[in-house]
């Protein structure tokens, strides 16, 4: 008999596969494709020896992640943190970058440094409350609620025309904006703002961890406590309905509300089917994936020591080519996030060559192959790149889309991050991890907080699942040397 199913094994599903097992449940994780992992999953995608992340590469949200500080990541899995988190290259061999100390990036930002200590010091100092309330559900009370009235207050300025308001420089505004338009949306926007400040407040906090072996490692760690407390994982098995599924006491669902209603198959009373069917997708992503003979020559000094680089020049040429994909086009100079993983963990690549990853927005659904926007972008701030190249390998957002099916369009959020997004994902309620059937949670980033590698929405699921199915508080999830 098993006590707990759960469909779907990203982060967010052995997260909550996790929380279960750990409370001494008995249960089994279906997983589609024929490794678990979803968006934490390490291949060699063009040449044996180079190790290229599939989806997510760097983690700044997974070490302040209430569910993976329960679980002691930090103990599991090594990482690399860089000393400047992540910069922004302009024209003219000039950068703006995000150090750990929050004293020497504002030293680093000219007559704006003053500015911008002030707008990012009471948020650093209150990082576990800003996190807290991002990582949370945002209809529930706060923990902290002076974090919660600065970290809004700084969220209504960035977020409106009065963003630029305390800064007389171009340095700055276009560190800030490299960061808010992870989010994939209109700049300047409130959700946009919110997702930058607390991605900053991390990197001066704590910085941008890389795991060293790659995003596989997290997702090892993971199944490997799955196993050692009796779970089982099935690979390589599509679930296509509930009835599927062996008899269980509570089922998880890590699936994005499309396959949910798929699942059900009709089972959904009339009013939360007809929400499933309007929760709003966002914008996607193009990948591009490099094999480079040398490190990346960037004009700018500083750059090379980066975990992550925001190419896309001022504030201006990020917000007009993220504001172009919203208007559904595919902007000729896109704003292109890079990390740079064998920097900071060699064993990446062969010696005298590194990796790159690499990915711009686009509209959702799109088939268009943006490789050559993207080289020109990175060649436009590091002259001779071109030559450098050794192969690349282009994914598309209908490639996503293929990949994993909770990117619907190529979408790697699971679901659309405006303020309607935000609040209503999937529904508007103050447990919607909770579905109308009984004993059945969804748990994907389509449930808050959202995208990101946290765990979170499993974590949430999970434990409301334990309270309402079992009688059972969260366990203790912290790490045991075998």
């Amino acid at each position: 008999m098993t006590d707990v199913a759960v469909v779907g094994s990203g982060p967010n599903g052995l997260a909550a596969a996790v929380t279960m097992a750990r409370a001494g449940l008995k249960v089994q994780v279906f997983e589609a494709a024929p490794t678990p992992g979803g968006g934490l999953r390490t291949a060699q995608l063009i040449e044996p020896g180079h190790f290229h992340d599939v989806c997510s590469a760097v983690h700044p949200m997974a070490l302040a992640s209430p569910f993976f500080r329960r679980f002691e990541l930090s103990r599991r899995v090594g990482f690399a943190v860089p000393d400047i988190s992540y910069g922004s290259p302009l024209d003219g061999g000039r950068a703006a970058l995000a150090h750990r100390s929050l004293e020497r990036t504002a030293a680093g930002l000219g007559r704006d440094g003053a500015a911008y200590r002030r707008l990012m010091a009471p948020l650093v100092r209150r990082v576990e409350g800003v996190a807290g309330l991002a990582l949370n559900h945002l209809l529930r009370i706060p923990r902290d609620p002076g974090a919660a009235a600065v970290f809004g207050a700084r969220t209504l300025e960035q977020g409106t025309l009065f963003w630029n308001a305390r800064f007389r420089d171009d340095l700055a505004p276009a560190l800030l904006s490299g960061a808010a338009a992870h989010a994939v949306g209109r700049l300047p926007s409130a959700t946009a703002a919110g997702a930058g400040l607390l991605l900053g407040a991390l990197g001066h906090a704590g910085g941008w961890p890389v795991p060293l072996g790659g995003s596989a490692a997290i997702a090892r760690a993971l199944t490997a406590d799955l196993e050692a407390h009796g779970a089982v994982i099935q690979t390589g098995t599509r679930i296509s309905s509930l009835a599927e599924l062996p008899p269980a006491r509570a089922t998880l669902l890590d699936v994005a509300p499309p396959a949910l209603l798929r699942l059900a198959d009709g089972q959904f009373p009339a009013g939360y089917r007809r929400a499933l069917e309007a929760f709003r997708f966002g914008n996607a992503a193009c990948k591009v994936d490099f094999i480079l003979s040398g490190p990346v020559p960037w004009a700018a000094g500083g750059l090379a020591d980066a975990g992550t680089v925001h190419v896309g020049g001022t504030r201006a040429e990020i917000a007009a080519a993220e504001n172009e994909v919203a208007s559904g086009r595919h902007p000729d100079r896109p704003y292109v996030l890079v990390a740079q993983p064998s920097r900071l963990d060699p064993g990446r690549a062969p010696a005298g060559r590194h990796i790159l990853w690499t990915y711009c927005h686009v509209p959702a659904g799109s088939t268009v192959d943006m490789g050559e926007a993207v080289m020109a972008q990175l060649e436009r701030f590091a002259p001779g790149f071109r030559d450098l190249v050794v192969h690349f390998r282009v994914t598309t957002a209908a490639g996503l889309a293929a990949y994993d099916e909770n990117y619907v369009g190529g979408d790697f959020s699971a679901g659309r991050m405006d303020l309607r997004g935000v609040f209503r994902r999937p529904v508007l309620s103050r447990v919607p991890w909770r579905t109308p059937l009984p004993g059945v949670y969804l748990c994907s980033s389509s449930t808050p907080p959202g995208p990101g590698v946290t765990g979170m929405p499993g974590f949430h699921a999970a434990g409301h699942a334990l309270r309402d199915m079992f009688g059972m508080g969260v366990p203790d999830l912290g790490y045991r040397r075998p």
